[in-house]
């Protein structure tokens, strides 16, 4: 069998050329190197630096496993004798190589080692990082920032974007029973037990979007936030007495106060029945696009979307082949939980960040 040789592609080149312009100007921007290696080398901020780096690395070894599987398909798919006798790896069965692998000794050492390894790392960061604890609560003394645990943090950063009990209870409640539900409602019996974008590109590609979006908000309250929970640019030197005169406004009052709003008399708006119908107009209107947005993701074909002549909606028989399996029950639980959080966490950071939006529709019981 021959070796693959290493090439490098022009998007490979134009991807690192870009990567390292992304690092250089990321060096160049700080400011103060000194806050910087204080925030990264606290220890309760270890375990996210390593994950700036370890996530990159995990995600690229998943990639490339899957590229691997995807061209084994399209191969085994081409020739069905060759589907019917081949040992379904990455890499053919070589003559030598045993048809079958017994669990001892060869899984329960790796797991051994593994175990041992992972052991040691723990000891050594035991011994080397004192544990992050401070002294007693002193209520006339309180911490600026006060932080929670980096697995938390997440959840104080969305507090900055949504209404408290929603971020605190509504949302990750969603979470943890969306976690749950998916399973319930994916239709697609392939890609189970091994890599594979080509077989299952929207799951992954949904469960990427998500976990980008929480490892993001930890970065966020980690590495940005500094005093008064104000944005700092990481290595830029956190202010204690800087003061940010952001004026955060309602979607209403932003539009009713607008020179569009003025022209079309829109000053209802302001008015309690107003700002209510509003808002619940604004938010059905975001679950219907989110809901055709998401649809089109889950069919459209990519390779064949063109400009000329205009085709932005091809659908790729594989994908609409699954939507026929998926009943009305499974399809609307995955629509909701999917609009809920991974496309409303993003839209409102957006409102909130460039827009200085703090709620969308405000009413006497809640506001989004």
């Amino acid at each position: 069998m021959a070796k693959r040789r290493f090439n490098l592609s022009k998007g490979k080149l134009i991807a690192l050329g870009v990567l390292v312009a992304v690092v250089v100007l990321a060096v160049l921007t700080v400011e103060d190197w000194n806050q910087l290696w204080k925030i990264s080398s606290a220890p309760d901020n270890v375990p996210i630096v390593a994950m700036l780096f370890l996530v990159p690395i995990f995600t690229w070894m998943g990639v490339r496993q899957s590229l691997a599987n995807d061209r084994l398909i399209r191969e085994l798919e081409q020739d069905p004798k060759l589907a019917k006798s081949h040992h379904r790896k990455a890499e053919p069965w070589r003559p030598g190589w045993a048809r079958e692998l017994h669990v001892w000794p060869y899984l329960v050492r790796i797991e051994f080692l593994v175990t041992v390894i992972v052991t040691v790392i723990l000891f050594v960061w035991s011994i080397t990082l004192n544990a992050p604890l401070e002294e007693p609560a002193n209520p006339n003394l309180t911490m600026n920032p006060s932080k929670a645990p980096w697995y938390f943090l997440g959840l104080q950063e969305m507090l900055v974007y949504i209404d408290p009990w929603i971020a605190g209870v509504v949302m990750p409640s969603l979470i943890m029973v969306g976690l749950m539900v998916f399973p319930y409602v994916d239709s697609n019996p392939l890609g189970n037990g091994y890599y594979t974008l080509r077989q299952r590109r929207f799951a992954v590609g949904m469960f990427a979007v998500g976990f980008l979006q929480w490892i993001a908000l930890i970065v966020i309250g980690t590495f940005i936030r500094g005093p008064g929970w104000i944005w700092f640019w990481p290595g830029q030197t956190w202010d204690h007495n800087a003061v940010v005169f952001d004026k955060n406004i309602d979607l209403h009052d932003l539009i009713a106060t607008s020179w569009i709003g003025k022209t079309l008399h829109l000053g209802f708006l302001q008015s309690n029945w107003g700002k209510w119908i509003f808002g619940a107009l604004v938010v059905g209107g975001f679950y219907i696009v989110g809901a055709l947005f998401l649809h089109w993701l889950m069919t459209v074909d990519f390779k064949r979307i063109s400009l000329r002549p205009l085709r932005l909606f091809p659908r790729d028989p594989f994908e609409q082949k699954l939507l026929e399996r998926t009943s009305i029950l499974q399809y609307v639980m995955f629509q909701f939980f999917a609009i809920s959080v991974l496309l409303a966490m993003p839209v409102k950071l957006i409102l909130r960040l460039g827009l200085t939006i703090k709620y969308v529709w405000v009413t006497p019981w809640f506001n989004i």
